[in-house]
Parts: structure tokens; C-alpha cells; sequence
């Protein structure tokens, strides 16, 4: 994929970059390694200073990147600054707990004969973050700041085709006072990961994406013996019990399913209903899915934009026309319109069989499939039929099945009676094909530290 900026709603392209040369990505990891060592010496209120300095850029500068978002990948205008603001929260939450996160971890002395004794979180060095398009400021911000706050220097390998955002990244903790070289865009292609992380002076890496380029990664620092921490694929079930709120199960379901158009990992994407609330269900879901205004994604109306490249657009339609090419009914979308740009309609699909691509495959795209099951059993291994583990969602009144969907349902995140969502408070992460690793709360500043144990003699 070249380095562009290319338009999802005409398909136009924009503007165009030149990858770095060998030459250049040596310089930038020498610069890394070099602010790193000036980082690690600072103080954690000095580095607060800078990082809130970074959020008051990034609410003065709201608007701008937020339209710079939408041009590059789509999202809609409004979604778009909404991140921008999520992101200076982020960096003022590493702001204000950072130091409180990394404090030394004492020990009873006297239980391993010392005079002392405790764990201290010590940086690492220059972290490579190769992050996705689809949130992408807020992608790499879960990773600078709490990377930045700890005294790690990053090194940015954005989408290819998001390099403005990308830009905007690397020059907006330079402007917030961080020294040089702590945090850098690479424009590179992805060919050049590997030579990147095989750097003996690239300690770490932290990868946003497919599972594909995850086993890639793993095996890259697997060789190298680096950390890493992948955030991959997700295809959460979205369940609903009997007792549940089905109108305001049905709202959520929409929003959970077309935010950022449908492209994110976290998105529900299979609805598994009880067949006592099916058909109430389906018919709440399908008229609210069919009410959203596609459109225009700089019109502040709209509610889905396009798709952020036609390989996605393509994707999505090739898994909707199979299924209903086996037997699947499309209860609302299903056709891209035949005009410019990467559209494609909100669509809920019923009927799927494990057949079908949809069963298995992780669609990322506004489309819902909705599955009727028999039993809270058989909504728990529905909802585990996948190698997928990110995030799950479930909607009961009944505290046992509460219970049972917290403890049962594989995910690196479970939320009952509402949509699955990131907060710098609380870990994120996934298992089994979703990755492993945790980032964001204090579990994400850590894990790109080594905890070092000090041991004192009397």
C-alpha cells in the first residue's frame, strides 16, 4: 500500500509520502535511543508537565485534527473530535497517576533477610507502535502516553494510509516539550517492521491490528527475545437475556455495532438473542439500523460514514453476499451503492449457518449478524464458537446469569447492559486470537517496564 492520503468518500487520492530511507530510520532510531536517555533522567512531574501540555494542544487543536481524521479514514466529523478529546484525557489520566503506577513495590525486610527490599519499575528504551487506521490518534495515544510517562521513547509505524495523522503524532509531544527524539513517525511501508525490530537498540513493540500481523510481529521479537504486547482482532458476541431492557438493548446494539462505521475491534458483531425476546429484538434493531443517515462523513447528521479503503469495502460485501448466497435473509442493507467512494449501508443478517463466512470470519463493517439461541448454555458457547477473545457484551437482569456470562464468556473484557468501550482507567486486552498483553490503567504503563528487585544487606 503507498504512503497516501487518499479520500474514502470519491477515492481520490490526496496527497502522497516518500518512505523513509535505510539512512534516514537509522538516524531515527539513534535519536530515539538518545532521548531516551535524556527521558529516563527526568522527573515524573517534569514529564506531566509535558503531557498535559500535549492535552492542552490537543483540546486547542480539536477541530483540526478531528477533520484531518475524518479526510484520512472516514469516520464521521463528529466521532473524529470525540476522539481527539478522549486522547487529552488519556494523557492527563498518566498525567496525574503515573508516578503513583510505577511506585517502588516494598517487601517485609525481615522475610528475605534485609535491611531492604522492593521491586522498582525502570523503563525499557525505545518501543516500536505499529498502529492501525481506524482509531487512529486514539490507537497510538493509549500507547504514548502511559510509554512516554514511564520514560520509554516511541517509535511510530503508522497505516500507511493515515500518514497525516501520523505526522500530527511525532511533531505534537515535540511541541509539548518532550525531548527530542522521544517520540518519532516513521513513514515506512511494512516492509520495513522487521528490520526495525531486529534493531538491537529497539528494546519492545506494541502492535494495533490483524491477527496476521500479529503472528508476524510475535515471531519477529519472538526470535529477537523482545517484549510485545498485540492488541489483534475481535468478533464480540452481543447477547440478550429474556429480562433484559430490549428497546434500549436494540439502541445500544446499533450504536455498538456502526461506531467509526463499524470498523473497530471492539465492535459487537454477532447478536445472540434468546428466542423468548428474538423477534421483538430483531424488529427493534433492524428499524434503527435502517433509520441511520450514511452520508457525508464532514455532515455533523450523519451517522456512518464510509468504509476507510475499498479492500475493506470489498471484504465486507464479498462475507454479506456469501452468506445470503447460503441461505442467509438481510433484513436491512446489503447492497453497496453503486456510486464514488467506499460505501456501504448498516445491515443485519439473520439466519447464518457455520457455513457461512460471517460465522467465523471477523466482518468490519457496519454489518450485524443476529443469532437465536435456547438457553443462557447456549448463548455462552455461542459466544465462545470463535478463536476470537477481545470484548463481549451481555444484557440480563438476572444477577446468576450475570455471574455466569462475567465468569464463562472468554474475552478480555465482559460488560453487562451496556456496550464495550476503552477507558484509560481500566485494562484493555484480549485472548486466545486477540492477543495478549494489557494496555491502558496501570497494567499498561507496566508493561513496558522491567521490574527490577533491589535487595539491601544490613
Amino acid at each position: 500500500m503507498p504512503i497516501a492520503t487518499t479520500s474514502p468518500v470519491t477515492g481520490d487520492v490526496l496527497k502522497t509520502f516518500d518512505a523513509l530511507t535505510e539512512e534516514q530510520i537509522d538516524g531515527a532510531i539513534g535519536r530515539s535511543v538518545t532521548g531516551f536517555r535524556e527521558l529516563r533522567g527526568t522527573t515524573f512531574a517534569q514529564r506531566a508537565a509535558w503531557m498535559r501540555a500535549a492535552a492542552d494542544l490537543l483540546d486547542a487543536e480539536r477541530d483540526d485534527v478531528g477533520a484531518l481524521m475524518t479526510r484520512e479514514m472516514g469516520k464521521t466529523l463528529t466521532a473524529a473530535k470525540a476522539e481527539a478529546a478522549k486522547c487529552a484525557r488519556a494523557c492527563r489520566f498518566y498525567a496525574d497517576n503515573a508516578e503513583r503506577f510505577l511506585a517502588d513495590e516494598p517487601v517485609e525486610a525481615s522475610d528475605v533477610d534485609a535491611s531492604a527490599a522492593y521491586g522498582r519499575y525502570q523503563p525499557l528504551g525505545p518501543v516500536l507502535a505499529v498502529m492501525p487506521w481506524n482509531f487512529p490518534l486514539w490507537q497510538a495515544m493509549r500507547f504514548a502516553a502511559p510509554a512516554l510517562m514511564a520514560g520509554n521513547t516511541g517509535l511510530l509505524k503508522h497505516a500507511s494510509n493515515v500518514p497525516q495523522t501520523a505526522l500530527y503524532l511525532g511533531d505534537l509531544f515535540r511541541r509539548a516539550g518532550f525531548p527530542a527524539g522521544a517520540f518519532q513517525t516513521l513513514l515506512v511501508g511494512s516492509d520495513a517492521v522487521e528490520r526495525i525490530l531486529s534493531d538491537p537498540r529497539v528494546r519492545a513493540a506494541t502492535l494495533t491490528g490483524s491477527e496476521a500481523a500479529g503472528r508476524s510481529i510475535a515471531a519477529i521479537a519472538g526470535r529477537e527475545l523482545k517484549k510485545t504486547v498485540l492488541e489483534l482482532g475481535g468478533s464480540d458476541p452481543y447477547i440478550v437475556m429474556p429480562s433484559a431492557d430490549i428497546e434500549r438493548a436494540a439502541e445500544v446494539a446499533t450504536t455498538a455495532r456502526c461506531q467509526n462505521n463499524g470498523q473497530s475491534c471492539i465492535a459487537a458483531k454477532r447478536f445472540i438473542v434468546h428466542a423468548d425476546v428474538y423477534d421483538a429484538f430483531v424488529e427493534a434493531f433492524v428499524a434503527r439500523m435502517a433509520a441511520l443517515t450514511v452520508g457525508d462523513p464532514m455532515d455533523d447528521a450523519t451517522d456512518v460514514g464510509p468504509l476507510a479503503t475499498e479492500q475493506g469495502r470489498d471484504d465486507v460485501a464479498g462475507q454479506v453476499d456469501d452468506a445470503a448466497a447460503k441461505g442467509a435473509t438481510i433484513r436491512c442493507g446489503g447492497e453497496a451503492p453503486k456510486q464514488a467512494g467506499w460505501w456501504y449501508p448498516p445491515t443485519v443478517v439473520t439466519g447464518i449457518t457455520p457455513a457461512m463466512r460471517m460465522y467465523a470470519e471477523e466482518v468490519f463493517g457496519p454489518v450485524a449478524g443476529v443469532y437465536r439461541v435456547g438457553s443462557v448454555d447456549e448463548a455462552i458457547d455461542l459466544a465462545n464458537a470463535t478463536t476470537f477473545g477481545l470484548g463481549a457484551n451481555a444484557w440480563t437482569a438476572d444477577p446468576g446469569e450475570r455471574q455466569r456470562f462475567v465468569t464463562e464468556l472468554e474475552a478480555g473484557a465482559v460488560f453487562v447492559d451496556g456496550m464495550v468501550t476503552s477507558y484509560p482507567q481500566l485494562p484493555f486486552g484480549g485472548v486466545k486470537d486477540s492477543g495478549y498483553g494489557r494496555e491502558l490503567s496501570a497494567a499498561g504503563i507496566r508493561e513496558f517496564c522491567n521490574l527490577k528487585t533491589v535487595w539491601i544487606g544490613d
